[in-house]
């Protein structure tokens, strides 16, 4: 074979090499780390009104599953979002610790409703002060457009199997047997928010129910109350992870890098359109003025 030839194929061959090389660390580095030492603490960021649960389960599952991840930290700036949404959250945290991950919360600005619904599952919930927590209750809403169909002239039939079969209808008023079993709802999903709070923070349940009327709290009225365990940072809520892990030193940080694509935005527009169109939809989530 020609020696230029064969210099040629070994300089691709080593170039794939290298450039393999290369790749494989940028890889390591993204997935925590080259040995699977628990050294490191993964961040999970829970931001906005919480329309779906799948990202964030996601990444968790994967840092559960880590070998080198020793802990977790949920960052929560959110104001709450679905019912269901909120419990699909709480229940991977739950498996995370049930693996032996310790999972810590570090409020941001909000973490309210739905958002502390989350929080509960940590093994510790770390808060600023002026947090604004709390807002523990359920919320449905849909409009009444009655009025406004008929000054436009606009009437609408309905064919149905059943008395309730249309009950949220936007285009009639709500009869009272309606109110009450949508009310008999909010107040079972309700019992259930009261007494997630009351078994992961070892309250009374009592004591939760009378906070729990949809009231906002601060952060320093929220530990007053045993819904937090202490005043930090982000990186305060880190270092408490760590500790909980055993792991020694400054703690190696990895986050997912956020890559948003066109497909990723229908996505979720999408999500919050399907929402929308659905009467009942139940929320944990506090009414931003």
């Amino acid at each position: 074979m020609d020696r230029k030839l064969i210099a040629i194929v070994v300089a691709v061959v080593g170039i794939i090499l290298v450039g393999s090389f290369f790749i494989i660390l940028a890889l390591l580095k993204e997935s925590g780390g080259l040995l699977p030492m628990k050294g490191a603490v993964a961040l999970v960021e829970i931001e906005g009104v919480m329309h779906s649960s799948e990202g964030v389960i996601s990444e968790i599952e994967e840092y559960r599953k880590s070998e080198s991840v020793g802990a977790i930290v949920i960052r929560i700036d959110s104001p709450g979002g679905g019912v269901v949404v909120a419990n699909e959250i709480f229940k991977e945290i739950q498996r995370a610790r049930q693996d032996g991950k310790p999972v810590v919360v570090s409020m941001g600005s909000v973490a309210a409703s739905g958002g502390y619904y989350v929080a509960c599952a940590a093994d510790k919930i770390v808060a600023n002060p002026g947090t604004v927590t709390g807002s523990i209750g359920v919320i449905m809403g849909f409009p009444n457009l009655e009025e406004l169909l008929r000054k436009v002239g606009v009437k609408f039939e309905t064919i149905k199997s059943g008395r309730y079969k249309d009950t949220g209808s936007p285009v009639r008023q709500m009869r009272d047997d309606e109110r009450e079993m949508l009310e008999e709802v909010v107040e079972d999903v309700w019992e259930q928010f009261v007494g997630v709070v009351s078994e992961q923070r070892n309250l009374p349940l009592e004591e939760v129910e009378e906070i729990a009327d949809g009231r906002i709290l601060t952060g320093n009225r929220a530990k007053e109350l045993g819904l937090i365990d202490q005043f930090g940072t982000l990186h305060d809520a880190i270092m408490l992870a760590a500790e909980l892990a055993e792991i020694e030193g400054e703690p190696r940080i990895v986050k997912k890098r956020r890559v948003f694509r066109l497909l990723d935005l229908l996505g979720e527009f999408f999500v919050r359109v399907s929402r929308s169109d659905s009467p009942f939809s139940l929320e944990y989530r506090m009414t931003m003025p």
